[in-house]
């Protein structure tokens, strides 16, 4: 396979999860006085726009073709 082929394999693949796995996020907020520290970690699963998952995989797909001519 040619380089250009792989990666398009490779961000063919990125698009197809990102359809179906969130992305955890994990945000840290607190105070600090003295020696004293008061903190909340708050925690959520961010999705990837749906349009965005569809460039990757139109993108992937058109490298993947481009890969295979070449």
């Amino acid at each position: 396979m040619k380089g250009l082929a792989v990666a398009g394999v490779v961000v063919l693949i990125l698009g197809i999860i990102s359809f179906f796995i969130p992305m955890p996020h994990q945000e840290h907020h607190g105070v600090s006085v003295g020696d004293a520290h008061v903190g909340v970690t708050t925690e959520h699963d961010q999705r990837v726009p749906p349009a965005l998952s569809v460039v990757l995989v139109v993108v992937g797909a058109g490298l993947l073709i481009a890969g295979r001519k070449a």
